[in-house]
C-alpha cells in the first residue's frame, strides 16, 4: 500500500497516470471476476480477499476521478454566442444576395449634377463677398473646417459612379450564414448640422436595409441649440434613426459605450460624425465578421477636402495601401504595407492586417465587443482610445483588418475645435491606463518618452484598473 501511494504522490505526466490506473483497473476487474466464480463460503480466506478487493478498488477509482479534476484544460472555451446563428442559417436560402434584396434603407432622390459639390466634385469658395467671407470664417473657426462649403452641399449628395476596382464591384455575398445586421452609432459634440445630417444621410443612402437595424446618435452634451429639440424634431421623419444624450460631457469613449448600451444590431459600426459612405461600404465589413467574428475590421478611409468638401474617390487600378501602426511614444500613424503582405493579398477583396487602427470608423460583433470587455470605460474625453483598443483585440484572440473594397470618407481636421474639460493631460493619462494595463514591461519605452505621462504613472493618479 505504501508503495501505491508513493506512485500515486509521483509527479506523473497526466496520460501516464492514466494509463497505470487503467492497468489497475483492468486487474481488479479480473480479479472480481475469478473471485465470484468461486463460492466464498467453501473458501473463508476468500472472504478477506474480496474485502481487500473492494478496499483497493474504492483507492484506485478515486484517485483516477482526482486525475481526472486535476488535469489541466490545455484549451479555453469559446465564448457563447447570442446570435443563434444555427437557427439563421438553417432557415436562410443558399446562393448569393441580389441586387434587390441589398436595396438601401433610404433610396437617393435625383440630383442636380451643376450643384455644389455634386457627384463628390469640390466646391470652391474663393471669390465671396464680405458677408459671406465672414460667415466663413466664422464657420471655420468654430468647426475647423469649411461650414460654408458644407451648408451649400446637398445633405444626400451622390458620389458619382463606384470607381472601386472591378472585384470589388463585382463582389457578392453569400445568404447562408446571412450577413450579421448593425447598428450604426454616431458620437457627436456641437457638430455642424450639414455634417451631421449628410453623414447620416449618406448611411441611409448607401447601407441595405435588411442590414441596417438602426442608426444612433450620441450627444456627448452638446450646447447649441439646433442639435436638441429642432434635430430631435428634423429625425422624426427618417424612422430608424434616434438621438441619445448625455446630460454632461464625458467624451467619446463614453458616448460609444452608452450607443452600444441600447443597440440591437448583430453587430456595431462606429463613425465619426462627418463622414460620407461610398458605394457598397457596409457589406464587405459584415461579410468578413459573417466569417470570423473575432475580426475587427475598418474600411479604408479616404479624405473629405476639409476647405472644398471634394471627396478623394478610389482608383479603380487598385492603389498603394497603408495600415495603422503605432510609435513608443503610443501615437497613431500610417505605414506602407511590408512585402510579406502585399504578397499574402491575391486581389483587393483580401483584408489587410494592420497592427493598430484610427479607431474612429470600424465595426465589431457586438458579441466580441462584450466578450473582450469593449472600452475602458474609465478613459476620459478623447485620446488613445483607439490604440487600446488595438492592443485589446490582439491580445485578446481577435485580429485587426482594414477591408479595401469598403470605402468610406472623412473629414481630417488639422486641429481640434472642442476643449478638453480637464485639460489635455487626459491623454496622458488615458495612455498611462492602456500602458498599465496591456503593455508589461515595454511601458517603460512609454514612460521616457512622455515624461508627464510617467509622473501620472508614479503618482498612481490614473485611477482603477483592476476591473
Amino acid at each position: 500500500m505504501t508503495a501505491l501511494h508513493r506512485v500515486l504522490r509521483r509527479k506523473l505526466h497526466p496520460l501516464t497516470f492514466l494509463a497505470v490506473a487503467l492497468v489497475f483497473v483492468t486487474f481488479l476487474f479480473f480479479i472480481q471476476w475469478e473471485v465470484g466464480i468461486q463460492s466464498q463460503q467453501d473458501d473463508p480466506w476468500l472472504k478477506e480477499m474480496a474485502v481487500k478487493r473492494d478496499t483497493m478498488f474504492g483507492m484506485v477509482m478515486g484517485a483516477v476521478n482526482n486525475l481526472r479534476d486535476a488535469v489541466p484544460k490545455m484549451q479555453i472555451k469559446a465564448p457563447v454566442r447570442q446570435q443563434g446563428e444555427a437557427g439563421r442559417a438553417s432557415s436562410c436560402l443558399p446562393g448569393h444576395y441580389s441586387a434587390a434584396e441589398l436595396r438601401p434603407a433610404l433610396e437617393r432622390p435625383s440630383q442636380n449634377p451643376f450643384s455644389p459639390g455634386a457627384a463628390g466634385k469640390p466646391f470652391h469658395t474663393d471669390s465671396l463677398s464680405p458677408e459671406e467671407k465672414n460667415e466663413k470664417d466664422r464657420g471655420e473657426k468654430k468647426h475647423c473646417f469649411n461650414v460654408y462649403a458644407s451648408d451649400r452641399i446637398s445633405l444626400s449628395r451622390d458620389l458619382g459612379a463606384d470607381t472601386r476596382p472591378p472585384e470589388c464591384i463585382a463582389q457578392t455575398f453569400k445568404r447562408c450564414p446571412p450577413l450579421p445586421t448593425t447598428s450604426v452609432i454616431i458620437v457627436f459634440h456641437n457638430e455642424a448640422w450639414s455634417t451631421l445630417l449628410r453623414t447620416v444621410y449618406s448611411v441611409l443612402h448607401t447601407s441595405p436595409a435588411i442590414l441596417l437595424k438602426e442608426i444612433i446618435l450620441v450627444d456627448d452634451a452638446s450646447v447649441d441649440d439646433v442639435l436638441k429639440d429642432e434635430l430631435d424634431e428634423y429625425l422624426k421623419r427618417l424612422g430608424i434613426v434616434r438621438v441619445v444624450r448625455q446630460r454632461e460631457r464625458k467624451g467619446l469613449i463614453t458616448a460609444r459605450l452608452l450607443g452600444a448600451s441600447v443597440a440591437t444590431g448583430d453587430t456595431f459600426t462606429f463613425l465619426d460624425a462627418h463622414c460620407e459612405c461610398f458605394h457598397g461600404w457596409l457589406e464587405p465589413l459584415l461579410a468578413r465578421i459573417a466569417e470570423n467574428y473575432t475580426a475587427v475590421v475598418s474600411p479604408d478611409i479616404t479624405t473629405i477636402d476639409l476647405n472644398t468638401f471634394e471627396f478623394i474617390k478610389p482608383s479603380p487600378f487598385g492603389q498603394n495601401h497603408n495600415r495603422g501602426n503605432f510609435d513608443w511614444a503610443l501615437s497613431f500613424g500610417w505605414e506602407s504595407l511590408p512585402d510579406h503582405e502585399k504578397q499574402r493579398r491575391k486581389d483587393e477583396t483580401y483584408p489587410i492586417r494592420t497592427p493598430a487602427f484610427a479607431g474612429g470608423l470600424f465595426s465589431i460583433s457586438k458579441d466580441y465587443f462584450y466578450h473582450i470587455g469593449s472600452y475602458d470605460e474609465e478613459m476620459e474625453i478623447w485620446g488613445g482610445e483607439n490604440i487600446e483598443m488595438s492592443f485589446r483585440v490582439w491580445q485578446c484572440g481577435g485580429q485587426l483588418e482594414i477591408i479595401p473594397c469598403s470605402i468610406v470618407g472623412h473629414v481630417f481636421r488639422t486641429k481640434s475645435p472642442h476643449t478638453f474639460p480637464k485639460g489635455t493631460q487626459v491623454i496622458a493619462r488615458n495612455q498611462v491606463r492602456l500602458a498599465e494595463v496591456w503593455m508589461d514591461e515595454y511601458k517603460e519605452l512609454f514612460y521616457r518618452r512622455n515624461q508627464q505621462a510617467a509622473q501620472i504613472a508614479k503618482d498612481g493618479a490614473f485611477g482603477d484598473i483592476s476591473k
